[in-house]
């Protein structure tokens, strides 16, 4: 089992509002990780699904989108674990920047 990177992103935009502006940005949260690439993603609901691919390595992504927050978690598999904190950082820092 992998290395779970979880982030909270608040913010004041609404249900609606956070969902489509995630959905125009997500192909930046390849950014997170240098060398990834975004290879899935798909909405369940407030739910979007996504895998980053990087160094081989598969990336099983969530994000739950609520009314004043996005819950984001980055299932790093074994080889990434190292990286958690550097990724947690990053994602911290670049992940709110889908929701301007």
């Amino acid at each position: 089992m992998g290395e779970p990177v979880t982030v909270n992103i608040p913010h004041k935009l609404g249900l609606d509002e956070a969902k489509k502006r995630i959905g125009s940005g997500i192909h930046t949260l390849s950014d997170v990780i240098p060398g990834a690439s975004l290879t899935d993603h798909h909405w369940e609901g407030d739910h979007l699904h996504f895998t980053l691919e990087a160094v081989g390595q598969r990336i099983a992504s969530d994000m739950h989108v609520r009314e004043d927050e996005v819950y984001a978690v980055l299932e790093l598999p074994p080889m990434l674990a190292m990286f958690a904190n550097k990724i947690k950082a990053k994602l911290q820092k670049e992940a709110p920047k889908m929701l301007e």
